[in-house]
Order: C-alpha cells, then sequence, then structure tokens
C-alpha cells in the first residue's frame, strides 16, 4: 500500500502555484452552460401560484379554468397544499401549471382561483417581548460561578445588538429542468449535491434510484442553500410525468428566491461582560435570541473563540411565519463573530485599551490555537498599520469625515467530506478522473486537475476532469462546510498513488528495478533521482497493453490517516480581519478604505484560488455589513423588498482596497494537510467593519447592516450601550 500523504514542499512541481481555474476561459466566454441556459428538445416550462398571506389556510381551490386553456399541459395542486392545509409563510407554493411557454404558464396561473382563511401570523422578531408563545427557549447554560464573578468584576458592560436575515440571493436562481423517459428520471439542476440528489428524488416519486441521473456542468452561486431537491423540483417532476414526461424547466422567479429559497438566520443579543482594570476578561453573560423561519434560529456559538471563564447563556428560538433557514456560509458563525467582538470591543473602548492590545492580553482564552491567533494578529496590524491608525473611539480630527479601525477574529471547521475518485490511466497515455462532485465556481476542478498532475508527474492540461454526473461518476459528498476541497483532493492523491503502485509494477521490469524504487516526475516514470533510467509516460501507459487501468482513491468523512501512513485532510481553521473606514458623520454614509484578511487553512494547494476564495468572502461580508436586510412588513406579512431594486448588494465602488495574506509559510499549517477555506473569512467582516465604524464616530451602531440611517441614529442616541 502506498503512503498517502502530500509531496515535500520543496519537491512539488504543481501544488501550491498560483494557477487559473480550468473553467475560467469557458465561464468568461460565455461557453460554460447552466442548468438555467439550457433548452431541451420539446420543453416545456412551470409555473407556481404562491399564497399572498404570511399564514393562512386553504378553504378551496378550483383548477379548471386553468386545465381548459390552450398552451397548458398540466396543472396540479402541490403535496399537502390542498383543502384544509395550513400555509407558513408567504410565496409558498400551492398550484404548479406546466406549458408551452412562461407567459401561458403565467396567464393560467390568474385562472386559478383560491380561497384563503387568514390567520394570524408574526414576521419580525426584533423585539423579543413581542414574541410571545412563538418564542421557544432553550434551557440555560451555566459555566463557573457568573453572579460571584460580576460582583467581583472591577468594569462591567451591558449592550444589546443585532444582525438581521439576510438571503442567499444566488445570481442564478434555485431550479432545474426535469425530463422522463417512460420510468426514467434525468434532472438537469442547480445544485451544491450532485452525488446526494438521486436519493432526494427516488424515495418521493417512488422509483429506483437507479431510474434517475443528475447532469449538471456549472452552478450560478449556491453559499449552502441547493442541498436539496427542493419542493419545487419534486412538483415539477410531477408535472412533467403528467404532461407526457417532456421536460419541463422551473426556475425561481427573483422574489421567490429572496423569500422561499432559504435565509440566513438572525440573531440579537443582551450581553454583559465584566472585566478587571487591567483588561483582563472574567465574566460573560447573554439572552439572545433568533429566527430563520418557521423552526427559529439555533443559538450561535457565544462567546466566540474566546472561552471567557464564568458565563451564563441563555437563547430562544422565535418561530416566524417567513421563509426558511438553509445553510449560509459558516452557520451561526458570521452572528456569533459580530455579537462577541462589538461586546468585546465596547468593553475595550470602556477600559480606553487598544482593541489589539485587549486581544492579545486575552488570547489564552482562544485555547490550543491562541498562538498563533497571536501571530496572526500581529501580521494584520502590521498589514493595517494599527498602530498608526488606531485612536481611542471617536476620530477627534476637525471636519465631517471620521476614520477608525476596528478588528475581528473567527475559525471554522473544514475536514474533508466522503468522497471517491475514479482514476483511469489508458494505455495511450491518457489519464481522466472520474468523481461526482461539483465545482462551486471555487476551483474544484481546478484542485483535481492539480492533485493528479502533481502526483503522476504530468502537466495539467494532460488530466481530463469529468465532474457534476450521478450516478456515472463515483458518490462524493456534497459541497456545505468547506469540506470539498479536503475531500475530493484527498480521494484524487489516493487513486494516483494507488494508480501509481499498479502502473510501476509493469514498468519496473523495463527498467531494471523494483516498482518501490520508481517515481513519476517530468512526465516520466523513471528510476528515483535517476532520469537517464527512464521511459516517457506515453512508453510507460503503453505497457498496460490493450487494457486500461482503472483504479479508485476514497477519502472517509470524520477520519484522519495516523501520521505514519500520511495525513492528507484535517479540520479547524481561523484566521483576523482588520478593517479602516471613514464615516460621514452628516450623511452617515460609510466608505471602506481598506479591509485587512490573516488567513490560515492547512497546506495551500493553489494560492491563487485560495485568495479568490477569502476576497468573495470578503465581499460577501461587506454585503452583508453595510446592505444586506431583508425588510417584512408586520400587516401584510410580506417582504418589502423582494427585488434587486430594494435588497442592496455591495457595487465594485463599495468594497475598497483588500489585502489578503495566506498564512503558507508556516511548516506547521503545511503538515496539517488540506483543510476548507470557503467559510470562515465570511464569518468576521460585520465585526471588524462594525467597529472600526464605532471607532470613527465614538459611538456604537448596534445593529448591522450599518446603514447611514442606523449610524445616523446611534450618533442621535450616542449609541447603543446602557452602562
Amino acid at each position: 500500500m502506498p503512503k498517502y500523504d502530500w509531496p515535500e514542499k520543496s519537491k512539488r512541481a504543481v501544488l501550491g502555484k498560483r494557477l487559473s481555474k480550468l473553467d475560467s476561459p469557458d465561464k468568461v466566454s460565455g461557453r460554460a452552460k447552466y442548468a438555467s441556459d439550457l433548452k431541451r428538445p420539446g420543453q416545456l416550462y412551470a409555473k407556481f401560484l404562491r399564497c399572498p398571506y404570511a399564514h393562512a389556510k386553504v378553504v378551496s381551490i378550483d383548477i379548471s379554468a386553468a386545465e381548459k386553456m390552450p398552451g397548458v399541459k398540466a396543472v396540479k395542486i402541490c403535496e399537502k397544499k390542498g383543502p384544509g392545509s395550513e400555509i407558513l409563510w408567504a410565496l409558498d407554493e400551492v398550484v404548479g401549471v406546466v406549458a408551452v411557454d412562461e407567459q401561458t404558464a403565467e396567464d393560467a396561473l390568474r385562472k386559478i382561483v383560491v380561497k384563503y382563511e387568514k390567520l394570524p401570523h408574526l414576521v419580525n422578531e426584533r423585539d423579543l417581548s413581542k414574541a410571545g408563545d412563538r418564542a421557544k427557549p432553550a434551557a440555560e447554560q451555566v459555566a463557573g460561578d457568573p453572579d460571584k464573578a460580576f460582583q467581583e468584576a472591577e468594569v462591567v458592560i451591558e449592550g444589546e445588538y443585532g444582525i438581521p436575515v439576510i438571503t442567499h440571493c444566488c445570481l442564478e436562481p434555485h431550479g432545474q429542468i426535469v425530463e422522463w423517459e417512460g420510468n426514467n428520471l434525468t434532472v438537469h439542476p442547480s445544485t451544491q449535491n450532485v452525488s446526494g440528489l438521486i436519493g432526494q428524488f427516488a424515495q418521493p416519486l417512488q422509483i429506483p434510484a437507479s431510474n434517475i441521473k443528475i447532469r449538471m456542468d456549472h452552478i450560478g452561486g449556491g453559499f449552502g442553500s441547493k442541498f436539496g431537491a427542493d419542493s419545487w423540483g419534486l412538483e415539477s417532476a410531477h408535472l412533467s410525468k403528467q404532461a407526457g414526461g417532456k421536460p419541463v424547466k422551473t426556475f425561481l422567479e427573483r422574489d421567490a428566491e429572496l423569500v422561499v429559497a432559504g435565509v440566513r438566520p438572525s440573531h440579537f443579543a443582551r450581553i454583559k461582560v465584566g472585566a478587571k482594570k487591567d483588561g483582563t476578561l472574567t465574566a460573560w453573560e447573554h439572552q439572545s435570541w433568533s429566527t430563520g423561519g418557521p423552526g427559529g434560529g439555533g443559538m450561535a456559538p457565544l462567546p466566540y473563540v474566546l472561552n471567557i471563564p464564568n458565563n451564563r447563556k441563555k437563547h430562544s428560538a422565535i418561530a416566524t411565519n417567513t421563509g426558511p433557514q438553509r445553510a449560509w456560509r459558516a452557520p451561526n458563525h458570521p452572528q456569533a463573530c459580530w455579537l462577541t467582538f462589538a461586546a468585546l470591543d465596547d468593553m475595550a473602548a470602556k477600559l480606553n485599551m487598544d482593541a489589539l492590545d485587549f486581544y492579545l492580553k486575552n488570547i489564552s482564552l482562544a485555547g490550543e490555537r491562541a498562538d498563533l491567533y497571536r501571530r496572526e494578529l500581529q501580521k494584520a496590524a502590521e498589514l493595517m498599520d494599527w498602530k498608526k491608525k488606531w485612536h481611542p473611539r471617536g476620530d477627534p480630527t476637525a471636519g465631517h469625515l471620521k476614520k477608525g479601525v476596528g478588528l475581528g477574529f473567527h475559525t471554522w471547521g473544514g475536514r474533508g467530506h466522503a468522497s471517491e475518485a475514479r482514476l483511469t490511466i489508458n494505455p495511450d497515455g491518457s489519464v481522466a478522473i472520474d468523481i461526482g462532485t461539483q465545482d462551486l465556481g471555487t476551483g474544484t476542478r481546478t484542485i483535481i486537475a492539480m492533485v493528479a498532475a502533481e502526483t503522476l508527474g504530468l502537466p495539467m492540461e494532460a488530466v481530463k476532469v469529468n465532474i457534476g454526473r450521478a450516478p456515472d461518476y463515483p458518490v462524493s459528498g456534497a459541497s456545505g462546510g468547506s469540506t470539498t476541497v479536503g475531500g475530493v483532493s484527498a480521494a484524487t492523491r489516493r487513486a494516483a498513488l494507488n494508480a501509481l503502485e499498479e502502473l510501476f509494477a509493469k514498468v519496473a521490469p523495463s527498467l531494471s528495478a523494483q516498482p518501490t524504487e520508481l517515481e513519476a516526475a517530468g512526465g516520466k516514470v523513471q528510476v528515483k533521482g535517476n532520469a537517464a533510467k527512464s521511459l516517457s509516460w506515453k512508453q510507460a501507459a503503453a505497457k498496460l497493453g490493450v487494457t486500461p487501468l482503472v483504479v479508485s482513491g476514497k477519502n472517509v468523512a470524520g477520519t484522519a490517516v495516523s501520521a505514519a501512513d500520511g495525513k492528507l485532510t484535517d479540520q479547524g481553521v481561523g484566521g483576523v480581519q482588520m478593517a479602516d473606514v471613514t464615516v460621514d458623520i452628516e450623511t452617515g454614509i460609510v466608505k471602506m478604505n481598506k479591509f485587512v484578511a490573516v488567513q490560515d487553512c492547512g497546506l495551500i494547494l493553489n494560492e491563487k484560488t485560495a485568495e479568490s476564495q477569502v476576497s468573495g468572502a470578503m465581499i460577501m461580508g461587506v454585503c452583508f455589513s453595510l446592505f444586506e436586510e431583508r425588510v417584512m412588513d408586520d400587516v401584510t406579512g410580506r417582504p418589502l423588498n423582494a427585488n434587486m431594486e430594494f435588497y442592496k448588494l455591495a457595487g465594485i465602488g463599495d468594497i475598497g482596497d483588500f489585502v489578503v495574506h495566506m498564512w503558507k509559510d508556516d511548516p506547521e499549517q503545511d503538515a496539517r494537510g488540506v483543510i476548507g477555506l470557503g467559510e470562515p473569512p465570511a464569518n468576521s467582516p460585520a465585526a471588524a467593519i462594525g467597529n472600526a465604524i464605532a471607532n470613527a464616530i465614538g459611538v456604537r451602531v448596534p445593529q448591522a447592516p450599518f446603514t447611514p440611517a442606523r449610524i445616523l441614529a446611534a450618533l442621535e442616541k450616542k449609541g447603543g450601550l446602557s452602562s
């Protein structure tokens, strides 16, 4: 058995390099086809009639007029939405229609008559006192003796902080094309879960999993919201069957996308912190509440990163009549980071301490990662020129433009998921990797090719990567939790090493050597360290005869290979972010000047795509820190900004200067193996930006996003602290 480890850093020919993504030319030229771009022969279009009320009971449904319309091929009342059923959020689908074009389908929806009984609703959770029995308290958690610690604390602050519900806002909406051939179903989805979708369609449709095929080349955004077949996907499959099996295309309209396709939960908290006068943290207490829809919202990991002794935690999940939550880039961590570091920054300000010095003093509370956080904080401070820019809260310079800096730091897991790769070496020397994963745009195809090329000693263009098909390709996990890169890279590395072991056995006699004496490098199979005693890759592959060499490699989720056998993937990363902002105290407008991120992630396979993932998270962070918020109307129970005009996102002129520093020159990190990177850098932006704003204007803006209206209100009220 080969030793499953990564090559030494000095011997890497491909890994670690700054390489562009393989699919970039197709994407920038428009050749890349997303599911929403496809048009299948004889394709029909589905539309759904959606409930206008946030909470209602269906009294009656009349679809007869719609069924008689020319061009309408199928009409179906959605599962569990018939008379007597209860609707729990506005825009939930009630009836589906399939027609020859979208206009006809929309016309047919207007012919359907549904009578509802309106029921009481709750759509806003900001005021915990108004939640009533919608608030479901969890058991109180206590560590140490918080009452005694607060009595003995020399400095105590209390504040209330919040961050609202935001949507996924994928550029490509949720949807798919489904088509039948007899009892066989083919699905062309926009999904983060190619291999996993088969089971999600098979059981509800009551057909064998072997009858289902999934086909997808590209996805236009997911962020955690595109794991499932979705109710509209299953309904579309029923409608397609009803319409004779013809392809049915269903992609959500933008308003439905922003309301029913998944949200990141809100989180609010009343927080109390105790400390000594020298800045030593001694006590923490919070009462938090959140919602992600009808199921409420779970408790974020508060306090975040720092394990403050003597703490009390209370949380309530508030059930609201709004579209349900879905995982959003590091679930609960962006909320926890903001709430924690807003409160701790307020403590530092009350102590008149530099926030950087305050965190360095308490960094031992970060546990085993404390020293790494210390070094990352110091590096970020160097890149930000923190000591020159920081000042006590409130920019003292004259004029209406006030500058400030703030920081936050974060953590995440990221161990590779279960994944299997099938590697084929053909007698002509061509190489193919088949793996049932998906590329969310982060460079998964490229990483697979890099790992295979590195292992086989070939250029990247010599490796063909096949993904996005099930069950044609071996099963790979869903792209969530920053687990994809570890899973697919470990599976590919194992498959390639297994392939080399078999290939070397075929080639060794021709080189008068033992298989263990051979290596693949520079397009050759050679005796280790002796390029003169070698065969070209093509000559070596020819030794296979007429039968291709087909092998597989697996990564098993939740396991780590022992150090003796090598280590391919691990979990647990951190990072630090610092923001430099200018706030106009006359208008409340925030300008991002500079945004610094220092991020570790174990062994870096491609520095360019790694930096790109961090930059993407920072862009999303600017969006939810300064602009994004779902606004619900208490009276109608409907969203007021379910469109791209009033659901605000950052533009290129809003993000400022990004500085990304990957923690790559660290032998300890490199030796850990590959760890996922997509989620952790999305955790700190609100903390860094919100604290920079407080440093600039002298008062806390207690709730994100930090809009002009909220900044002006905070200036008027002198911030959100009660003491």
